[in-house]
């Protein structure tokens, strides 16, 4: 099959950058499903989307240039419609043949549910691709992501932005194929400002080094490579390292089509604003680069990218340095005017300012989490009074022109004016990491008192939340429970502490009494443990898994925890598959009893050497597993109670439970029970059967 490589580019006027990659990947998926729909051929060899700021484009090492043969079957009248009582076709077949183009007699037979009918197969010869890519084309844009498409001219069609120019290559050809006005060429263009006139593409495996000579880096790999490349050289001759986040670097390669690094640097009287502060200016609003020292403190160095090698480099500088000089300005008058009136002060207007309007001022919900931290922080080993002072101050910035500038420094601010404020160093800490985690991959507080502050916080959250009739809805979650009880989970999880959450969920609750609402503490606590279905579904732990630890409902999250990890060791086990079917086996048999079962099995009524082997290995189970499981060991008790097949299995064999006489069968079931009860003592291994 002959294959050719295949080039579509749509040239843009600068395309949004936060949607520039999805809107690339979803031109490509676009048209290699459009293709496959058509039974096209691809060489998805090294092939992804290419885009800069002006640009999408497919670019497809191989497609075949002709569909394979198409086939087609067309479905006619039943026999008992189709031919009369001599066998001779009615109406009905004879204009069915004629539609088909064929004489009734060459028409084949099937068979289905209702009886043998006539049915016209057929094989085509397949269509050149290249008379195919107007539709693939038009699919693959038709089905892009563009909530709101923009309007140019006198036209009624619309696109993310203006189109100017399309390129459309197949082999060394022109496809003859036409967008939004545009027809196809082999004309593309270049760097805006570097290059002049157009940019001829001979064939599509010319076209990353033809824009690359025209000073456009079309493969957004390469363009990241050279931004990392040219920032941390700048940034090493500052004498420092970069500061490189994800979120920012991938919005700089999407504003650029030629990046070249500038340093540049700001006076050092704006190092004694929060280093967060300017580093957030300098990458949220100018997407610059913050120059790190070997501490990793902010230096007075940062790093812009030009999209442009200029002949005056140094005017670029000047320029990237005056434009975040005003905003570095500002946020130091905010923090010097914050630090006149001090964190304390700050905090004197929180009962004018409403949380929500069931549950009073935002001075209430800071007296409810204090209380809260100073019972957790007794319970977990930290000082129950810096935890309430930690809680009484953990707001006060929301207060402060910082934090009303910058919106994002909330707790950040308020830790360096606890630190200038004289506070012991562990509150100033908490008040900061008792917002941790503050977004998805965040890590958790690292102190204990940040621990018990962000604990506390997202108790009082959860519980005012569904006390006030803000339970999430579809995707309206206006108080973020969701990643609230995410990050109450984890908290706890992950600091290992071993707190009852089902009694601070009744003691958070309770807080809320004098409000005249409540939560129910079981619907809160079912709610948390459904975001943690996710949490450890992310670790690998099976669904069967997460529910048969769920189902006993552990008060401690930390023992939760410790008992998926021990099923995760159990399940590997030869035996967990038939005692967990056994199990399951026996929670039948005991839900149909219909007589009253006795608490502990009479010896003396036990006869049959299997139900007599049963019982001492039960009982011996007992013995050793009672000590692991108050401890906490759960592996040593699943791994002891494995042994238990054996008699398990020679039991059921032997051993009819339901007994005629009522007080061996219920002797028998009181066996049974004592038995699902060491073995659902971990966890309801029952869900583990297949």
């Amino acid at each position: 099959m002959s294959m050719q490589p295949l080039l579509i580019e749509l040239g843009t006027e600068e395309l949004p950058v936060k949607a520039l990659p999805g809107l690339a990947q979803a031109l490509f998926d676009g048209v290699v499903a459009a293709l496959d729909k058509r039974g096209i051929s691809i060489d998805r060899t090294l092939a992804k989307p290419l885009y800069s700021p002006r640009r999408l484009a497919v670019l497809l090492p191989g497609v075949a240039t002709q569909q394979p043969p198409q086939t087609s079957e067309v479905l006619g009248p039943y026999l008992n419609i189709a031919l009369d009582a001599d066998g001779q076709p009615t109406k009905a077949l004879q204009g069915f043949a004629a539609k088909a183009g064929v004489d009734w007699t060459a028409l084949e037979k099937t068979t289905d549910s209702k009886g043998e009918r006539f049915v016209h197969r057929a094989t085509t010869a397949g269509a050149a691709t290249r008379a195919l890519l107007q539709d693939v084309l038009a699919e693959a844009m038709a089905a892009m992501p563009i909530p709101k498409p923009m309007r140019w001219g006198a036209h009624s069609y619309g696109f993310a932005r203006p189109l100017h120019w399309l390129v459309a290559l197949l082999g060394d050809e022109i496809v003859d194929v036409a967008v939004l006005g545009i027809s196809a060429g082999r004309m593309s263009r270049g760097h805006r400002f570097m290059h002049e006139g157009a940019v001829w593409i001979a064939r599509p495996g010319d076209y990353i080094d033809a824009l690359r000579a025209a000073h456009v880096l079309v493969d957004p790999d390469e363009r990241r490579n050279r931004v990392l490349a040219e920032v941390e050289a700048a940034a090493n001759t500052a004498g420092g390292s970069a500061r490189i986040t994800d979120d920012n670097l991938q919005q700089v390669v999407c504003l650029n089509e030629w990046p070249v690094a500038v340093a540049c640097a700001f006076e050092r009287e704006f190092l004694s604003v929060p280093q967060e502060a300017l580093i957030e200016t300098m990458e949220s609003n100018q997407k610059f680069f913050p120059v790190l020292d070997a501490q990793g403190r902010l230096t007075e160095h940062f790093i812009g990218i030009a999209n442009i090698e200029s002949k005056a480099p140094a005017e670029i500088r000047k320029g990237y340095e005056r434009v975040i000089r005003p905003r570095f300005a500002d946020a130091k008058f905010f923090f010097d005017e914050d630090l006149k009136q001090g964190l304390a002060a700050m905090g004197d207007g929180l009962n004018t300012v409403t949380y929500q309007a069931k549950l009073g001022s935002v001075a209430d919900k800071v007296a409810r989490v204090a209380a809260l931290a100073e019972t957790i922080a007794a319970q977990v080993g930290a000082d129950p009074v810096q935890a309430q002072r930690a809680a009484q101050l953990a707001k006060n910035d929301l207060q402060s022109r910082m934090v009303n500038e910058f919106p994002e420094l909330q707790g950040i601010a308020g830790r360096y004016y606890a630190q200038r404020a004289g506070e012991t160093s562990e509150v100033a800490l908490a008040i900061d990491e008792g917002y941790r985690p503050r977004f998805a991959a965040d890590d958790i507080a690292a102190s204990t008192l940040g621990k018990v502050l962000a604990i506390a916080e997202r108790l009082d959250t959860l519980a005012g939340g569904f006390a006030a009739g803000l339970k999430p809805t579809g995707n309206k979650d206006p108080f973020a429970l969701r990643r609230n009880a995410l990050g109450l989970a984890r908290t706890i999880i992950e600091s290992g502490f071993e707190l009852n959450l089902q009694a601070l969920l009744v003691a958070a609750n309770n807080q809320l009494a004098g409000k005249g609402v409540q939560a129910d503490a079981h619907e809160l606590y079912d709610f948390i443990l459904d975001r943690l279905r996710g949490y450890f579904a992310d670790r690998g732990v099976p669904a069967a898994h997460f529910t048969a630890v769920a189902e006993g409902k552990p008060a401690s999250l930390a023992d939760f925890a410790r008992r998926v990890d021990a099923i995760g060791v159990f399940a590997q086990l030869p035996e967990a598959g038939a005692l967990a079917a056994a199990n399951k086996r026996i929670g039948n048999i005991l839900k149909k009893a219909d007589i009253a079962i006795p608490l502990m099995e009479d010896t003396a009524l036990l006869k049959e050497p299997a139900e007599l082997a049963l019982a001492e290995a039960v009982e011996a189970a007992y013995a050793d597993t009672g000590l692991a499981l108050a401890q906490g060991d759960y592996v040593t008790v699943l791994t002891r109670l494995a042994q238990l097949r054996a008699p398990v299995d020679a039991f059921f064999d032997a051993v009819m439970v339901n007994a005629e006489d009522p007080a061996i069968r219920a002797n028998r079931l009181a066996l049974l029970q004592r038995l699902a009860a060491r073995l659902g003592s971990v966890a309801a291994i029952e869900h583990l059967s297949v």
